[in-house]
């Protein structure tokens, strides 16, 4: 996978210029800009030439991603062309519900630019594993949840806490982690709703997602504190670290009146390295 943060993921549209160049100076971890829904169908073709222009430009510090139209669509095929000249960090593809979809994806566009598969159809649910496994073939690196998509297909209620999608939610993190993924959490589309928007961000964290895909600059902020670990979560793991520098060939350890094992130091570990990866 890329290197960095992949807290807040924020979607821009390619066509607005606008919003392009003020995504430079954002603190997302990453900016996808979107080819997609955000774009109209008279406007696929500016989008994709304002893409690659965008690219080579460059967003300093950040993951550049750049989500294509689907293979089924008329904008497909012309938009792979475009990752292979605009040579992005990623590209996501929408609407992944085969693992052919990935392999044929790979081969179009070749294994240095990595792939972000979204999950957003009931099909796709149903073949994460599968869709994960590619993994082992292709430069795949993270499962992305699509709640709107998923939910009007399930014909299900999308509320605050996404009591109907729990199962799909948490199936994609298990598909993501047995593979080596990264799993990434859906937009929320009420800007007016900022409790709930925490709200959402500290469940898909306590689910284990790495972070979340935005569509506004006010969600930035919230995401990075609520997909980063708090200044005790840090405390803790350099204590459990420290621990077991001091005991090397230990199993088991109190730290701080808790007992503690090998798994508590790779979590240990990784909080470790997201602290210093954060600055």
């Amino acid at each position: 996978m890329t290197e960095g943060l992949r807290r807040s993921l924020l979607y821009v549209p390619a066509i607005n210029a606008r919003a392009v160049e003020k995504a430079r100076t954002l603190p997302c971890d990453a900016v996808i800009l979107d080819l997609e829904d955000s774009v109209n169908p008279d406007a696929k073709d500016a989008a994709r030439t304002a893409a690659v222009q965008a690219i080579a430009e460059g967003f300093p510090g950040k993951t550049v991603a750049l989500r294509c139209n689907g293979l089924d669509t008329a904008w497909g095929q012309a938009d792979l062309k475009a990752v292979v000249q605009a040579a992005p960090d990623v590209v996501v593809l929408p609407k992944v519900a085969a693992p052919e979809t990935v392999l044929a994806v790979t081969r179009a566009i070749g294994e240095r630019i990595e792939i972000w598969a979204m999950i957003e159809s009931c099909a796709g649910v149903l073949r994460l594993a599968d869709i994960a496994a590619t993994a082992k073939q292709a430069r795949l690196g993270a499962l992305m949840v699509g709640s709107n998509d998923l939910a009007a297909e399930m014909r299900c209620r999308l509320t605050v806490g996404r009591e109907a999608l729990l199962g799909a939610l948490t199936q994609t993190v298990i598909a993501a982690r047995a593979h080596g993924l990264l799993a990434l959490d859906s937009t929320f589309a009420d800007l007016q709703d900022a409790s709930g928007f925490e709200d959402q961000c500290r469940q898909g964290a306590d689910l284990g997602f790495d972070g979340k895909s935005l569509i506004h600059p006010s969600q930035i902020e919230p995401t990075n504190r609520l997909f980063s670990p708090s200044s005790e979560r840090i405390a803790w793991a350099r204590a459990v670290i420290a621990a077991y520098e001091a005991q090397p060939h230990a199993g088991v350890l109190a730290v701080d009146g808790q007992m503690i094992e090998r798994l508590h130091l790779r979590e240990a570990q990784r909080i470790a390295a997201f602290a210093l990866k954060a600055g």
